[in-house]
């Protein structure tokens, strides 16, 4: 059989399985997203095998859109982990089947603590089914797998009811990007919320020539700063131009250039400059985009020079425009 009709018949089954389940989302639905939103404790959930794969991917996204919770392997829990469960929790279960032994053991003790229960089962009928204080259908009506024995469409679909709580309970929470990114500060977009120019700009070892600097001596200052660039300030150390590599390789054009003319003869007198170092990093990697450059200096209320921010150094630390 050809290969890509295998593949695309499996997405198929999957899409149909999920828009099943799409349609008979119900009180019970509703109820979970109650039950995670009022409780005091923690949303803890469980399962074996594929299903606790699944679970553990689930609490991972919990977690990271404002529902604190942990994954706990049924196993485990049956061997002293039960004591990470409190009151105040509430338990999430994946069991297809609803009689996955490990998991089936450890229900009855979570009864007598009087924890609420959601269960994820194809089977209200089971084990899982009859201890959920919540019942939450997972049934499809086959799996992708041509033996009809690997998990596969019943995965895909136990995944996608998590996504679905998941984001259900973002939006009760009002829950905001700038949520999420608290949750990810080393990912992209925590990078692009929180990281400001002060944290990212140099200040120390400056290029800073004064007005009446000879080019052959800012020449050595360029090279020593190793930015490509130097700061040109009067005498009260106002900021008032910059020389950069592109703007010496167009001097060395001119009639009449000379090492022994003032470096301010070839710089740029009216350079883009920044003064609030609160601005976002990918806000001030925009600036240096939209204006070609490749340094951009920061300079206090007096126009005074107090650091640079290199592109280079935004692109090290990840940050990006978009």
């Amino acid at each position: 059989m050809n290969l890509i009709k295998i593949a695309q018949e499996t997405f198929q089954i999957e899409a149909d399985a999920l828009k099943a389940a799409a349609s008979r989302l119900n009180q019970d639905f509703l109820d979970a997203i109650d039950m995670i939103l009022n409780t005091k404790g923690k949303l803890i959930i469980t399962g074996v095998g594929k299903s606790g794969l699944v679970g553990a991917k689930m609490a991972a996204t919990f977690a990271s859109t404002g529902t604190s919770s942990f994954f706990l392997h049924p196993t485990e829990a049956l061997h002293g982990d039960l004591g990470m469960i409190s009151k105040d929790d509430i338990l999430l279960a994946i069991s297809s089947s609803g009689e996955s032994e490990e998991l089936t053991k450890i229900l009855p003790h979570i009864k007598r603590f009087a924890i609420p229960l959601i269960g994820l089962t194809s089977n209200p009928d089971s084990s899982l089914g009859n201890y959920a204080d919540v019942f939450l259908d997972i049934s499809v009506e086959k799996e992708a797998c041509p033996l009809g024995i690997a998990p596969t469409t019943s995965t895909t679909l136990t995944m996608a009811l998590g996504d679905a709580l998941a984001v259900a309970l973002m939006q009760e929470r009002g829950f905001k990007k700038e949520d999420f990114a608290s949750f990810h500060p080393g990912g992209s977009l925590g990078k692009k919320l929180f990281i400001r120019i002060k944290d990212l700009m140099r200040t120390e070892h400056l290029p800073i020539i004064k007005t009446d600097t000879l080019l052959k001596d800012a020449i050595v200052t360029m090279s020593q700063g190793k930015l490509g660039n130097v700061l040109i300030v009067n005498e009260e150390n106002v900021f008032v131009a910059l020389l950069s590599d592109g703007d010496l390789r167009r001097a060395l054009m001119q009639e009449g250039f000379s090492l022994d003319h003032c470096a301010i003869d070839y710089a740029n007198t009216e350079p883009t400059s920044y003064n609030n170092v609160d601005l976002l990093a990918y806000e001030a990697l925009e600036i240096i985009e939209t204006q070609k450059i490749q340094l951009l200096p920061i300079t206090n209320q007096e126009n005074h020079i107090i650091g640079v921010l290199h592109i280079h150094d935004l692109i090290n630390a990840g940050i990006k425009s978009k």
